[in-house]
């Protein structure tokens, strides 16, 4: 019986604040079952029926598989009553859930002000952040108020960590750092590290830094939100793209890339370079996202893993062999993934599609890259040759992207001129085929105009 009882889950209302994924309504008759009935009274605000049940024998802090309690229940949901309710009647005050959220936590996320005074008042603190500092004047001049961040109507975007937020009338993209990794120090340092490079990058194919939260829980980051999502999305919707089309996208990361890259006095390798992570803004331009690890190319040439990477840090499709054996690597490794992407623009299809995402590195270790299927005509003017070094198994042999946007603004040239031909050349064959036809016309139409005068 107590096995059953921790396989149950609340899933009725607001789900934690800081769950990767929060739904709306659950299944009613699991939230029924008596031993979540204290849960689903108190997101009901149901004040006679939790009494009774409390009064018989329930527990007042009794947890589901995620670690909700009815106090987290309430505290979302914004029943003030039942809050005021279950704390006299021995609630505790602070529980953290499978995510680490505590009731307060969930109240300030939900904008439930009555709540957090009386969660405060009963002792409830909102957890030190690994980055909190004692000293107003060392608060970093990104940092946003958590309070001016409106979730209220918040949906996932992209990769779960990201959600949509209004801010100051304003819609952004937020990345939340939950609080079950404070303890992991490389999560941290990750977290930091990517905020100290979202800090320092301006340019209009990088996707904007705003702000963050790092003072208080939970911790933030807030960029600005593209509501034409990304290219992956893109694809799947359009399939192959045209040439010219895969060339103008091709040269937005490009130039984004080569930022990046010639950042001083670091550069900045992406080393996540993949459809998910570029996306689109409302003038139909590309820009490049999430740079959670992301590297800073210092005095040293190359840099390396601490530890192998795994599929759940990058994709492996478009990982360079190079980081798959866990070897120092430099920027070119995005030029690697920067081949693959283009490919697939006019394949209309991921690298090695058909393999599992698992064997693919390995392909790529063996020198085997993606086949070309597209007919020929849709790689010209050097456009394969350039796929074809960008993903050579030799790093030092791939190009800069400094020089692949130069051969990428050429083929894009003979692209443009080609189309203008096409329909400007087709414009003046028929502009001379009327000429001709009038010159061919004009001695009867004098000879008729002649004769009646």
């Amino acid at each position: 019986m107590e096995t059953k009882k921790l396989q149950l889950r609340f899933s009725l209302g607001r789900q934690s604040s800081l769950a990767p994924e929060r739904g709306g309504a659950g299944d009613l008759s699991e939230a029924l079952d008596p031993t979540v009935r204290l849960m689903y009274l108190a997101n009901e605000g149901d004040l006679d029926g939790i009494e009774e049940l409390l009064d018989a024998g329930s527990d007042v802090n009794f947890t589901d598989i995620d670690g909700r309690t009815a106090l987290h229940v309430a505290a979302c949901q914004g029943r003030t009553d039942v809050v005021d309710l279950l704390l006299r009647r021995g609630a505790e005050v602070d529980p953290r859930d499978r995510w680490g959220s505590t009731p307060l936590a969930d109240a300030m996320y939900y904008k439930n002000h009555d709540i957090v005074k009386l969660l405060e008042k009963h002792g409830a603190k909102p957890p030190i952040t690994p980055m909190h500092v004692e000293n107003a004047r060392e608060v970093p001049e990104y940092e946003i108020d958590p309070s001016e961040l409106d979730f209220t109507n918040s949906v996932c975007i992209t990769k779960g960590t990201f959600r949509i937020a209004l801010w100051r009338g304003t819609q952004v993209a937020v990345k939340t750092l939950g609080e079950e990794v404070f303890a992991d120090d490389d999560k941290v340092k990750a977290f930091h590290d990517e905020l100290t490079l979202l800090e320092k990058i301006r340019h209009p194919n990088v996707v904007q830094f705003l702000g963050a939260v790092t003072q208080s829980t939970p911790m933030i980051i807030v960029t600005e939100y593209l509501p034409q999502g990304d290219l992956r999305a893109y694809m799947k919707r359009k399939g192959a793209l045209k040439p010219v089309t895969a060339v103008k996208f091709a040269l937005d990361i490009a130039r984004g890339m080569n930022y990046l890259h010639e950042h001083k006095p670091e550069a900045i390798i992406h080393r996540d370079l993949e459809p998910s992570n570029i996306l689109r803004d409302d003038s139909g331009h590309l820009k490049v996202a999430d740079f959670g690890v992301s590297k800073l190319l210092k005095v040293a040439k190359t840099v390396k893993e601490d530890k192998p990477v795994t599929s759940l840090d990058t994709s492996w499709r478009y990982v360079a062999p190079e980081v798959y054996r866990n070897e120092e690597y430099d920027t070119k490794v995005d030029v690697f993934s920067f081949a693959l992407i283009l490919q697939e623009m006019i394949e209309g299809c991921p690298p090695f599609y058909e393999k599992p995402e698992n064997e693919v590195p390995k392909a790529y270790v063996e020198n085997e890259r993606p086949p070309f299927r597209a007919l020929p005509k849709l790689y010209a003017y050097g456009l394969k040759a350039l796929i074809e070094e960008c993903w050579d198994e030799k790093p030092q042999r791939r190009p800069t992207f400094r020089q692949v946007i130069r051969r990428l603004e050429d083929i894009n040239g003979h692209l443009v001129q080609k189309r203008r031909w096409k329909t400007g050349g087709s414009g003046c064959i028929q502009h001379l085929e009327a000429l001709f036809r009038g010159n061919r016309t004009s001695p009867s139409s004098r000879s008729s105009r002649s004769t009646a005068r």
